[in-house]
């Protein structure tokens, strides 16, 4: 959820009819498609909406949903793709209100959106390339890059299969973040001179109805003599920087020891690629693992990066640990003025308590920072209430 502060305003608070309405629809529905009567939900007549001027208002999510004051619906205005709307977050929903005048009312409404199975896993290299000494222990691990489902819930990924699997086998081991890291696992000795290549096909599912599902090769070239894997002292760093950090910042520095002497036992750092770009905001020096911000940061539209690290030694044998990166706010975003609805014209014996504007302030950073004031000049027939409803 992004941090931000609302405060929603009334000037002149009068007894207007509050209400609250929401629908479920899924995604991709076509244009034009009904999400639901919000005149007969809302106990409301058609010749009110349209007396009204009842009209959307929203700031968020862009216009995907329209009234038609004639028939009293909401239709989709726009296809909505939930994975471009909200990317993993759920549950997905459209927040709005619908505003009407002489007298002024205002109702909240929520369009809940339901993902479809329209994604594959998809893994971000078609193959990828291992050199493994023929030495290496039964029980190595080599990290494999994980796939990514934009879907979420039953459509998300679900499982990964390794074949053939005479020498390696795969294993999964899911986080409390929920995410997976994929593994092959030695488990019988290689032999150079029998078979010096050999390819993989790593296949990941989903759980979708039909499945769908995405593949990587995998190219193993067989070398000599490297007994000892590379590790790292800890198997999770954790890390807090200011949105406000220049590019260049050495974050952390991330250690791994190997066993092996020169030339073997050499460690080269680097980050592992993901598709949801969190890799690109940090880079590695691979020889002495200091790790820098590649980017800018900021809190409002991300508070947490995750990163996979991995050591490599001249054998091909790797270690990786999990970088966690905890963004801080700063105060760098200012109050913004909206103004929701308005009279241009009042009358001299207009009635005290009278709604003349409704108006929202917001200020897009967190806790303190975002925490909003308001003020009326003095001496004007005029004074600012808030409702229940922060409006």
């Amino acid at each position: 959820m992004k941090g931000l502060a609302s405060l929603f305003i009334l000037f002149l608070l009068i007894c207007s009819v509050f209400g609250q309405i929401s629908y479920t629809i899924p995604e991709e529905m076509s244009k034009g498609s009904l999400v639901g009567n919000i005149a007969n939900d809302l106990g409301l007549q058609t010749s009110r909406l349209t007396s009204g001027k009842a009209r959307i208002y929203t700031r968020e999510n862009g216009e995907y949903i329209e009234l038609n004051r004639e028939r009293g619906v909401l239709l989709v205005k726009e296809k909505i793709d939930r994975e471009a709307l909200c990317k993993q977050t759920t549950p997905c929903a459209l927040h709005f209100q619908i505003i009407l005048e002489n007298p002024m009312e205002f109702f909240t409404a929520t369009v809940q959106i339901t993902d479809v199975n329209d994604n594959a896993p998809t893994f971000k290299r078609s193959e990828i390339h291992f050199k493994i000494s023929e030495s290496a222990i039964v029980g190595a691990k080599f990290l494999l890059e994980a796939a990514v489902d934009h879907d979420v819930g039953i459509n998300d990924l679900k499982s990964y299969e390794l074949k053939p699997t005479d020498n390696f086998v795969l294993k999964v081991h899911s986080s409390n973040e929920g995410d997976k890291n994929v593994e092959m696992v030695l488990q019988k000795p290689l032999d150079r001179e029998k078979e010096e290549e050999i390819s993989l096909v790593l296949t990941a599912v989903d759980g979708g109805e039909p499945q769908m599902s995405g593949t990587m090769l995998i190219l193993i070239t067989v070398l000599d003599a490297n007994d000892n894997a590379p590790v790292f002292s800890q198997s999770t760093y954790k890390t807090m920087v200011t949105e406000n950090s220049p590019k260049g910042t050495v974050i952390v520095t991330v250690t791994a020891t190997d066993a092996d002497q020169s030339p073997n036992g050499k460690i080269m750092y680097s980050v592992s690629n993901t598709l949801d770009g969190d890799s690109l905001m940090f880079f590695v020096n691979e020889e002495n693992g200091n790790v820098y911000l590649n980017g800018k940061l900021d809190f409002e539209e991300k508070k947490n990066y995750q990163v996979n690290i991995i050591a490599t030694d001249a054998g091909g044998l790797t270690d990786s640990c999990k970088l966690i990166v905890e963004v801080q706010d700063v105060n760098d975003n200012k109050p913004e003025i909206n103004i929701m609805s308005k009279s241009n014209v009042i009358s001299e014996d207009v009635k005290p308590n009278t709604i003349v504007t409704m108006i929202v302030i917001e200020d897009k950073d967190s806790g303190e920072n975002g925490k909003v004031q308001c003020f009326t000049s003095d001496h004007v027939p005029f004074h600012l209430k808030s409702s229940t409803n922060n409006f």
